[in-house]
């Protein structure tokens, strides 16, 4: 029984899964001292003078937050070197995403995105009845031409995540050069990029390569994954004045609250100090990649701070096997197992918890 006429969107819709927490797999199988390596989260808290700052800011949660973080803006402009009228803000990327679904999708529209990739986007076109296009992987990475095929006259949006969640894989600015080229100037094309301080800086930056020329082009970033913010919900995005100005039409008031605005200003302040964690986590990931190697076990060469293993049908055995080991990761059922880099303990837990399984 529904209680109410709800939406139609909304009884067929397939609720985001999130990682499973470590406490859920400790109840499930009866152990302690599980970890949690299933969600792309960063290891270690934010630096020591983003969480101060922070923690100053606690007393002040009486009152509403700024709802333009107009602070929070003028910083990103200045740190980015764009002007301020291109910097939105929102709760984390993914709050971003959310809004340029509601500003540009009526139901029946088309919207493009490479498949598998972040499993946000099916919930969102299927919220607001667009049409999904999922254009299959090669070789765990996007084709751009069969993105570019797939336009239509329906089209609104077209999505890359790069990296992409979960496969790791980047792609190049140029190329996406090449697919704006070819579509039509009215669809919006996103660049969801989460995982950027991951990613090697040769395959380009859309907001210096891109923007300049292409003004569907919509760039989003969050102070989630590098920077340790997750827990704040902190995203930002650089786009054309009159698609900030339509996308803060639709922005929740002040869903961008008082202490993730007071983290993302320390984290900007203190960049330096939070990016040496990540070449940290690019040292491990590295290591993991050569351990893996050494086993003989493949895995998708990845630019983001996680890795994923192709085990197909094997992946749900393998996921619970290690599970029961007291390591959690993220399947994907007939695709393959990802893992976030943790700290180098919690590398080399799973590590050997993968290997284990393989017995």
């Amino acid at each position: 029984m529904t209680i109410g006429r709800v939406r139609t969107a909304v009884l067929s819709l397939a609720s985001y899964r999130p990682g499973k927490a470590a406490s859920q797999v400790e109840d499930e199988h009866d152990i302690v001292g599980a970890i949690k390596l299933a969600s792309n989260e960063n290891p270690w808290s934010p630096v020591p003078e983003v969480v101060a700052a922070i923690s100053d800011a606690v007393s002040g949660v009486n009152r509403y937050a700024d709802n333009n973080a107009s602070d929070v803006r003028s910083a990103i402009s200045e740190w980015i070197g764009v002007d301020v009228a291109r910097v939105t803000v929102g709760c984390g990327s993914s709050g971003l995403l959310q809004q340029l679904f509601m500003t540009y999708v009526d139901p029946g529209d088309e919207v493009i995105f490479p498949w598998p990739s972040f499993e946000i986007y099916p919930v969102f076109s299927t919220l607001f009845a667009a049409h999904q296009i999922r254009v299959p992987l090669v070789d765990y990475a996007f084709d751009l031409d069969a993105v570019a095929a797939a336009v239509s006259e329906k089209t609104k949006l077209i999505v890359l995540a790069t990296p992409n969640n979960p496969t790791g894989t980047p792609v190049s600015m140029r190329a996406v050069e090449g697919l704006l080229d070819s579509i039509p100037d009215d669809v919006i094309v996103v660049i969801d990029e989460a995982y950027r301080e991951f990613s090697d800086p040769t395959f380009g930056d859309p907001v210096v390569d891109l923007q300049p020329r292409y003004d569907n082009v919509v760039v989003t970033r969050t102070f989630s994954k590098a920077f340790g913010l997750a827990g704040l919900r902190s995203g930002y995005g650089i786009a054309h004045p009159e698609i900030v100005e339509q996308l803060d039409k639709v922005r929740l008031a002040f869903s961008v609250n008082n202490l993730a605005q007071v983290g993302m200003l320390a984290a900007i302040e203190h960049e330096a100090a939070a990016m040496a964690n990540v070449a940290t986590l690019l040292n491990e990931r590295t290591r993991m990649v050569e351990a893996l190697d050494a086993s003989g076990t493949v895995s998708v060469p990845s630019q983001a701070n996680f890795i994923f293993i192709p085990t197909g049908d094997r992946t749900e055995p393998i996921a619970i096997a290690m599970e029961k080991l007291g390591v959690v990761t993220r399947p994907f059922p007939g695709f393959g197992l990802r893992i976030t880099i943790g700290s180098p303990e919690e590398n080399d837990r799973w590590l050997a918890a993968f290997l284990s399984s393989q017995t």
